[in-house]
Parts: structure tokens; C-alpha cells; sequence
């Protein structure tokens, strides 16, 4: 097993790992690994950490199925904290949730429950989910995904017309502000047909390394 002579742990020869989801950002977890339990995670792919109060290495899943899969390791400037960037199975939570970052502190130090501790994208996408259930006179959101497909792509259409538009003729200003219609609209299309911001992101990802030109001609096959 290597030494990882580079690794800066602490007294009891831990070192904290930070679990992120590798397409949305969101922080699913923070645990503790030693040099075993970061061995056994870059050898099976799946993430292993040293439990310090059962004093033991253990494989996060093992019990409840929602293991991680480990795409990638990253290590800090200082080498005392290391990244894993999972596709994870399930919730990673104890208590069921997706993440265990799900209580707020507020300005006066007080907690409280509601949304997750994601990302711009990723929260946009939570607040359309709620959204989802409200009452179409009070939802711009929950009006489209009654209307259905129809309506939903003319949106679509529309806001990506204006956003060409500006990109060609207008302001940086108004070329954020479009943008940001066409990612809301493109939110509610995928809502809508059941489909994630995370399969989108996931095909991004598919497609790094790979020239746009031969994307393209693979399409076209």
C-alpha cells in the first residue's frame, strides 16, 4: 500500500474527506479516512472512510445501499483535507435525506430545516419541484407544466430568440438577463418530461475530452 507520505493527517491519523456530487456541486457528506480506507476507495471505486465512533473502516452503503461511486480524489493545497467526487446511489444522510447539509443557520445562531445547502442550479431546480405543487394562479412554474409541452416549448423558442438577439445586438446586462430565462424555461421543459439537471450536466460530462466536430459527426451517425 502506498505510504501517501503527502498526506497531512491529524493525531489520530485521519484526515477529513469532503463528498461532493461530481455533476451538481452538492456536498453530500463530510466523513474522516485513514491511509486504509483511502486505499480501499482508489482500488474498488467506492467510498470507504474510518468511523471514529465505532473505531473502524467501513464502507459507506454497506448496510443501507446507497453507496458512492468515487469518479475522482482530490487532495487540498495543504494535503490535510481530500475531495471525493461520487455519482451517488440513494441518499447519502442517515436520517434519509440527500445530503446532510439540511439545516440552516440563520444570523442569531438558531437552526431550521427546509431546502439544502445546494448550489445556484440546483436550488433553482428544488424551488421548481415545490413549485410544482402549488396552485397555477400562484405559480408562473406550476401554469407552464399544465399547459404541457406545447406551451412549455414556445417558451423555449421564445426566450432563445431573445437571448441570439442580445448576443448580437444588446448589453452584457441583457445578455445575462436572457440567459437567465432561457436556464429557468429549459428547468421547467425538464421538469416537465421527468428528466434532472443532473442528466444534463452528466452528458456535459460525457462529452469533455472529446472535440466538438466529432460530437457533432457522432450525432449525425
Amino acid at each position: 500500500m502506498p505510504a501517501f507520505d503527502w498526506l497531512k493527517r491529524d493525531a489520530a491519523g485521519l484526515v477529513t474527506v469532503v463528498v461532493q456530487d461530481r455533476h451538481t456541486g452538492l456536498v453530500r457528506m463530510v466523513a474522516h479516512a485513514n491511509d486504509e480506507a483511502l486505499q480501499n476507495t482508489l482500488d474498488t471505486g467506492f467510498a470507504h472512510f474510518f468511523s471514529r465512533s465505532r473505531n473502524k473502516q467501513w464502507k459507506k452503503g454497506e448496510e443501507s445501499g446507497h453507496v458512492l461511486h468515487v469518479h475522482e480524489v482530490w487532495t487540498d493545497c495543504d494535503a490535510d483535507c481530500l475531495v471525493y467526487l461520487v455519482d451517488p446511489e440513494g441518499p447519502s444522510c442517515h436520517t434519509g435525506a440527500e445530503t446532510c447539509f439540511y439545516q440552516r443557520v440563520d444570523k442569531h445562531g438558531a437552526r431550521s430545516e427546509g431546502g439544502l445547502a445546494a448550489p445556484t442550479f440546483p436550488r433553482l431546480e428544488q424551488e421548481l419541484i415545490a413549485r410544482r405543487d402549488a396552485s397555477a394562479e400562484k405559480s408562473y412554474t406550476r401554469s407552464l407544466l399544465d399547459k404541457g409541452a406545447p406551451k412549455i416549448a414556445e417558451k423555449i423558442r421564445e426566450e432563445g430568440g431573445e437571448l441570439a438577439d442580445a448576443v448580437e445586438n444588446e448589453s452584457d446586462e441583457r445578455v445575462i438577463g436572457e440567459s437567465g430565462d432561457v436556464v429557468y424555461h429549459m428547468l421547467v421543459g425538464l421538469l416537465f418530461r421527468k428528466l434532472t439537471l443532473r442528466d444534463v450536466q452528466a452528458e456535459i460530462a460525457r462529452r469533455f475530452g472529446t472535440s466538438g466536430h466529432d460530437e457533432k459527426a457522432a450525432r449525425n451517425k
